[in-house]
């Protein structure tokens, strides 16, 4: 039932319904968040990029094809959005980005966890969060990420051994050349 309706909710959004589009919004706003961190350092340019993302999404409705890939797409323009703000501001450093605050959109509450996946290169970083925080399939994770199903499933592996390493290593070694 549960599912029907969110499917409904879905076919509402594509045909103009500004409710439906926003309680898939609200049901995907932390999914967006940790996808945006995963690429992004600093919370105002996660924040920044969903909402440009939202608005990208809401006045292309008409070109999404399938509205049950709707969160696939809408990921799709979350990442593209990200990837376009890391490039536009990637020289530049605030002081506010050194003194944020702990967001409670972090990946759930293990500290270490959450500092291991962040010294991971960027597309192991958002393999990980993708897979296993978002629980994505790996051809939804190939769409949004345009790149071969055999490129996630190697960087998924990479990004495992790497973690692995963190777990089991006393020193830093692992993570030479990724800071």
């Amino acid at each position: 039932m549960r599912e029907a309706m969110n499917n409904c909710d879905e076919e509402l959004a594509c045909s103009g319904d500004v409710e439906a589009f926003t309680r898939l919004i609200k049901k995907n706003e932390r999914s967006m968040y940790r996808v945006a961190r995963s690429i992004l350092q600093s919370e105002n340019e996660c924040l920044d990029a969903a909402q440009e993302a939202i608005l990208k999404a809401y006045h292309s409705l008409s070109t999404l094809r399938d509205p049950l890939m709707f969160k696939s797409w809408l990921m799709r323009i979350l990442v593209n959005e990200c990837h376009r703000l890391a490039r536009k501001t990637s020289k530049l450093v605030l002081l506010d980005d050194w003194q944020e605050q702990v967001s409670p959109y972090r990946f759930e509450e293990n500290v270490e966890l959450q500092e291991a996946v962040q010294y991971l290169e960027k597309e192991l970083r958002l393999c990980i969060v993708l897979y296993y925080f978002e629980d994505m399939a790996i051809k939804d994770m190939a769409i949004i990420l345009s790149q071969p199903e055999g490129t996630i499933k190697s960087r998924l592996s990479r990004a495992r051994k790497k973690l692995a390493a963190y777990y089991t290593s006393e020193s830093t070694e692992w993570r030479k050349g990724y800071e």
